[in-house]
């Protein structure tokens, strides 16, 4: 097959699969997020001349097959896979469908060139190359080994010359190759400035439902970085997994974690153009930490207030970066109507063994600051890190319930592929899921890690229990209820309506106190 059968030069494709990570709630109560990573790449692409079209089989119900027929008439030079997750770890348990789109294209498309990239494909690139049907994978972030393979495709298609595709892990015959790594993108205003939207039907994605409380409508929806990477070193994190390989080539300091920010301006451009041409107002900002940086986050606010647009953003943030009241009430004005907050524990011990040192009174604090200003407070829990047991894990509950956050998460410890915490397990043997779905917080065969003191299953259950004692209870109900209306009381009983299926989880491990 020559190039000159092939006028499409990048396809980029985000798998699918709500229905195995998410059980029933995959059908309307989680979000169908737009795939910032696909939108960047083919930003990148673009703007070096290449024709690009990005295929969301996520956000348009496709099969496996119904890609692979997708593929087979767009005939591109290069199809890439994209398995990057709106969290970081969520690049895990999307590869069972990203292995499934392989397979598909590979059948509907044997002489086409297949890449394989993502945050899970660059913590293990020799086993994804050894497990997936592709011809080669990427071990960093992405930007520039796809502008190098489509290159070397363009000279020869037959026989590109991989070995100088850096960033690229290839089969010379039956041996797997290892390249040179890729560097970071730097130049990130010049070279990758923001998606490319014009290339997703905007129309196809939908926001959380507690996103949405008191608000018409979760249509449409967007989502978008305006940072990458993030400064800190939690152990249970993967962030840093698809760019720790570039950092020294693009001139980090590689004992650090690298992060890079947007141009505000960009930023603020991309919004604008969201409400104006696709009247989106619910917004996520997936950054790992936005409210970090008062000289890159205040220059956003003041151009999203002048903009005068109802927006319904939310974002992440550390409880120790939410201790500048002006700042977080230039951020509401802004439109920013929820902060994600990492508690993670309750438990002093057990916070101090993954890295994150906050007192109690600390999050309270943080907690009272942000809804000061207006603003909603998500409590992200963790159950089952390394020293929980079981009255730890009673406890982080129990502050949970006494915060009383108007959404809280409940999430069991997992060993994300490129943290140290999956490191960790795998030295010392421990038991990780049999399969990447096991992966997914909401998937029936979700195994999460064994702590010191529990079995996995148990850590499970708890957190199940747990999920259903926090929502369930009539002080949480009355608070949702006086600050979003009877609509978001009416949603809480619908999420509660939908239990999830388990494979591993012994019970009953809650009791109330």
């Amino acid at each position: 097959m020559t190039t000159a059968a092939r006028s499409l030069d990048l396809l980029l494709v985000n798998p699918g699969g709500h229905q195995r990570i998410y059980q029933n709630l995959g059908q309307n109560l989680v979000a169908k997020e737009p795939p910032i990573w696909a939108g960047l790449l083919a930003t990148h692409a673009r703007l070096r001349g290449h024709s690009v079209q990005i295929l969301d089989a996520n956000a348009l119900d496709l099969t496996p097959e119904q890609v692979g027929a997708a593929v087979a008439a767009l005939r591109p030079k290069l199809s890439v896979v994209v398995v990057y997750g709106h969290n970081p770890n969520a690049s895990t348990f999307v590869m069972p469908g990203a292995g499934d789109v392989c397979r598909a294209i590979a059948a509907a498309d044997p002489e086409g060139k297949r890449l394989l990239l993502g945050g899970h494909v660059a913590a293990l690139p020799l086993r994804t190359l050894q497990e997936e049907s592709v011809d080669c994978v990427c071990t960093g972030e992405g930007p520039y080994t796809i502008a190098e393979l489509l290159a070397a495709l363009t000279a020869d298609y037959a026989r590109p010359e991989l070995g100088k595709v850096r960033g690229l892990l290839w089969r010379d015959g039956a041996v797997p190759v290892q390249n040179a790594a890729a560097p970071l993108v730097r130049d990130l205003a010049g070279e990758m400035p923001g998606m490319a939207w014009d290339l997703l039907d905007m129309k196809a994605y939908r926001a959380h439902n507690w996103h949405c409380f008191g608000r018409s409508s979760r249509e449409p929806y967007a989502a978008l970085y305006t940072t990458l990477g993030c400064p800190f070193q939690c152990t249970f994190c993967c962030i840093q997994a698809p760019f720790k390989s570039g950092e020294a080539a693009a001139g980090f300091d590689p004992s650090l974690n690298s992060y890079r920010k947007f141009d505000p301006h960009h930023v603020v451009a991309q919004i604008t153009n969201l409400v104006d041409q696709h009247g989106i107002q619910n917004i996520k900002i997936a950054d790992e930490l936005f409210l970090l940086d008062k000289k890159h986050v205040g220059p956003i606010c003041d151009g999203l207030q002048a903009l005068g647009a109802d927006l319904n953003l939310w974002a992440y943030a550390r409880v120790d970066t939410c201790r500048d009241q002006e700042l977080l009430d230039r951020m509401r004005a802004a439109g920013v109507r929820w902060l994600a907050l990492g508690i993670e524990s309750a438990s002093e011990h057990v916070r101090a063994a993954v890295d994150k040192g906050y007192r109690p009174a600390a999050i309270q604090q943080a907690v009272a600051r942000v809804r000061q200003a207006g603003i909603g407070v998500m409590g992200n829990y963790i159950f089952g890190l390394p020293e929980d047991d079981h009255a730890s894990m009673r406890l982080t509950l129990d502050f949970a319930k006494e915060l009383n956050t108007e959404f809280a998460n409940f999430f069991s410890a997992m060993a994300y592929p490129g943290s140290q915490l999956y490191r960790d397990a795998v030295q010392r043997g421990w038991p990780l899921p049999a399969k990447w779905s096991g992966y997914s917080q909401h998937s029936k065969d979700c195994l999460p890690l064994p702590t010191n003191h529990l079995r996995g299953a148990e850590v499970l259950a708890f957190r199940d229990a747990a999920f259903h004692e926090y929502f369930a209870r009539p002080e949480y109900q009355s608070m949702v209820e006086r600050t979003y209306g009877p609509a978001a009381r009416a949603e809480v009983h619908r999420m509660l309506g939908e239990p999830l299926a388990r494979d591993h989880a012994a019970r009953p491990l809650v009791t109330a106190s």
